[in-house]
């Protein structure tokens, strides 16, 4: 069903408003904006499908109800770009969600399986991908690709069913509901710009007063990039970026040094000296926190490799995604800080944590027999 008026709209609202279920995608384009453009919104109950144009239709407000309706679970795959656009078009977050990627990942599924692979998994339904590039702002649309959008929510009700059934025989539906709230935490959705600067590739190689100078010129960046609704890295790269901040430019010829920076208006570039300026002057007990990683030593490091061949062990015989579990990192916070990692509470603590505790307290072991690696 395309429902591209608003009365069409409010009717579908109000025949879901009594489901328990609604499956959720868009289709949007952002290559050339700084806000993604939201092109197509694809709604299914357990009893109907539609694909609602919100180019066509200004006042979307019986959508956004259904979304803040906290009676009804919303059913995503792979939710993150998608909260992101709803959050910018309608004004708010779904909730609560449930996302059928990441509920893959505890029921013996890869992670990060892709949608079609899901529905084959499930349905037997194997989904054409003909229509993965269409641009969704050109109207009107055909009968193909609204059947296309349309496959993206159809199915997702009665995965969803199947999955819940899977997870509490399981025992697991209470591991997923923290991860789940996660997603959907605003903190999770929406990006500060005086935060922008931890997004900034390679910002791992600055100290902490160079960060202090990143953290000015990424919030600067974001703010005419908002303003004038183009890419970020439209305005200036992250490239030109970290070298500005090794290199303090305090003068636009210094910066103009930078290579990549030929572009900018004057105005853009004395604004970015500026910004420099704000970073250097920022007191050193308010630069940014760092995270560095802790370097193993050769002896942790084989202990790690250790712990992550019993961590690979738990995940095939779990079912649950290996990545999802722990990290590396994780295992060596493990290691370090037992009591401070994720490992050491929670689910994460019953699956893993307790076996990988007994694994450095040489309760347990490991060996191979036929060729597979087993526990002692």
């Amino acid at each position: 069903m395309y429902i591209s008026d608003f009365d069409s709209l409010a009717a579908f609202c109000e025949r879901a408003s009594g489901a328990k279920v609604l499956a959720v995608d868009t289709e949007f384009l952002r290559e050339r904006t700084f806000y993604p453009k939201v092109c197509l919104i694809q709604l299914a109950t357990p009893e109907e499908s539609c694909a609602v144009d919100p180019i066509l239709i200004d006042d979307l407000s019986p959508v956004r109800r259904l979304f803040e309706d906290t009676s009804i679970t919303k059913i995503f795959h792979a939710c993150t770009q998608d909260l992101e656009v709803i959050n910018h078009d309608l004004g708010c977050i779904p909730e609560p969600i449930f996302d059928t990627q990441l509920a893959a990942a505890f029921l013996g599924l890869r992670q990060q399986i892709g949608y079609g692979a899901l529905v084959e998994s499930y349905c037997n339904v194997h989904l054409p991908k003909a229509e993965s590039l269409t641009d969704w702002s050109k109207r009107p649309l055909d009968a193909e690709q609204l059947k296309y959008a349309e496959d993206d929510v159809r199915y997702l009700p009665g995965i969803y069913e199947r999955m819940v059934e899977e997870l509490v025989k399981l025992d697991r539906l209470s591991w997923l509901a923290p991860e789940m709230e996660r997603l959907s935490d605003p903190d999770h959705v929406v990006r500060p710009p005086e935060l922008a600067y931890r997004h900034l590739k390679r910002s791992g190689s600055l100290t902490r007063r160079q960060l202090s100078v990143a953290r000015e010129l990424c919030a600067w960046r974001d703010g005419v990039a908002s303003r004038r609704d183009i890419p970020r890295k439209w305005v200036v790269s992250d490239e030109v970026i970290v070298e500005s901040c090794k290199r303090f430019p305090k003068s636009v010829d210094a910066l103009k040094r930078i290579r990549g920076t030929e572009q900018l208006a004057r105005r853009d570039a004395e604004a970015m000296v500026h910004a420099i300026a704000c970073g250097l002057a920022c007191p050193p007990e308010d630069y940014p926190q760092v995270k560095r990683k802790e370097r193993p030593t050769a002896e942790t490091e084989s202990v790690v490799d250790l712990m992550y061949a019993m961590l690979r062990l738990i995940s095939d015989k779990s079912g649950v995604a290996t990545q999802l579990i722990a990290t590396r990192d994780d295992l060596l916070e493990f290691v370090n800080h037992r009591e401070k990692s994720a490992l050491a509470s929670s689910w994460r603590y019953e699956l893993a944590g307790k076996t990988l505790e007994e694994l450095l307290d040489g309760q347990v072991g490991l060996t191979v027999k036929d060729g597979k690696v087993e526990k002692l």
